[in-house]
């Protein structure tokens, strides 16, 4: 019903195939989003078992999920609510995952991890392979989204605005963040997701901040970097 997608819009979410690393916070969220609007394929990598301490910002999973790997819990719920797409469940950290079977059909990539050598690795990923990648983080009250088209030489990287190689100290885990604002940036990956897939770009290489506490956004240009070792090597 809407114009801005139509009937011509919904196949191309029908044709379209999307990885989305992580299945906590983040890709609980976006998930949800991305399965119930018709994506017709989604590729979950996860090697995590579900703890209670995750329940209250992964919100596909339930107490008798306990102990379970997230991809496969995630894959079921996710197919209970839209039996009509394929989900493929990848009970490993994507660090080990032999990725170039399911790159070959040019997917996006949503990076929903939350440790720094995901996340560069995924960055790398995306280059190499000429990829659109969706990233978001969340900690404390804080989120930020950040997207790419790696296949356009003028594009920057994830490493453009945050270099290699960066530890990241703390994590949700370790210092804790407000549910809602993992449900928040998951939502707005999944909303650029489906805005790319329609060929709407004009978010690409922008870095969006979210600050729940002041309940504000705040968006910046990233450039790309000369100096990075990543995308201008």
């Amino acid at each position: 019903m809407l114009d801005q997608v139509g009937e011509q819009g919904q196949l191309i979410l029908k044709n379209s195939h999307i990885i989305i690393v992580g299945v906590g916070g983040l890709g609980c969220a976006a998930a949800q989003y991305l399965a119930a609007s018709g994506i017709g394929h989604l590729s979950l990598i996860d090697h995590d078992s579900i703890e209670r301490s995750n329940l209250h910002r992964q919100i596909l999973f339930k107490v008798n999920h306990l102990g379970k790997n997230k991809a496969q819990i995630a894959a079921n719920q996710l197919l209970a609510a839209n039996p009509d797409i394929v989900i493929d469940a990848i009970d490993q950290s994507v660090l080990n995952v032999n990725l170039v079977p399911l790159l070959a059909s040019k997917p996006m990539i949503l990076d929903c991890t939350d440790n720094s050598d995901a996340r560069y690795y995924i960055n790398r990923i995306c280059v190499q392979y000429g990829l659109q990648l969706v990233s978001a983080a969340a900690i404390n009250g804080q989120g930020h989204l950040l997207s790419f088209d790696l296949s356009s030489a003028d594009s920057p990287c994830y490493a453009c605005l945050y270099p290699e190689p960066v530890n990241l100290p703390q994590n949700c885990q370790t210092a804790g963040v407000l549910g809602p604002v993992l449900g928040v940036m998951g939502s707005l990956q999944a909303t650029e997701a489906i805005r790319l897939l329609l060929g709407k770009t004009e978010h690409l290489g922008k870095l969006t901040l979210f600050d729940a506490w002041q309940m504000s956004f705040n968006e910046f240009r990233v450039n790309k970097s000369e100096q990075c070792r990543v995308c201008c090597r």
